[in-house]
């Protein structure tokens, strides 16, 4: 098992950025494709990146394509969510998930197994 602990929320105005970190447990990081989704309230969770065992592949959704990076560091156990020109839109708790099998372009919650408590982002415009 995995247990994830998200951190780097808060207050921003729009335009400017955030980087979510993600820590997880275990020795056996690598072993996990790791994801980010986000909920904003009312709406389902939906999926924002993910990023390969090896951290040699990543995958964005087109709401956050060219704005939002996710990466890994192995030896930290953690990983990240670099976000740039926020906007309101944006705005919504973020959830770090991992799962053992799967491709990053599994872009449903159902296929992540563990999933950290969540960290909220609000935007201001």
């Amino acid at each position: 098992q995995v247990q994830l602990v998200e951190s780097g929320g808060g207050l921003v105005q729009a335009g400017n950025s955030l980087r979510l970190s993600c820590a997880a447990s275990g020795r056996t990081f690598n072993m996990y494709r790791m994801g980010w989704f986000r909920q904003a309230p009312g709406k389902g969770r939906e999926f924002v990146a993910a990023i390969s065992r090896s951290g040699g592949t990543t995958y964005h959704a087109d709401s956050v394509k060219g704005r939002f990076t996710i990466s890994r560091d192995t030896a930290k156990n953690t990983v990240y969510l670099q976000m740039n020109s926020l906007n309101p839109e944006d705005t919504a708790v973020y959830y770090c998930a991992a799962d053992y099998s799967g491709s990053v372009y599994d872009t449903s919650a159902m296929q992540y197994g563990y999933w950290g408590q969540g960290t909220q982002v609000t935007v201001s415009s």
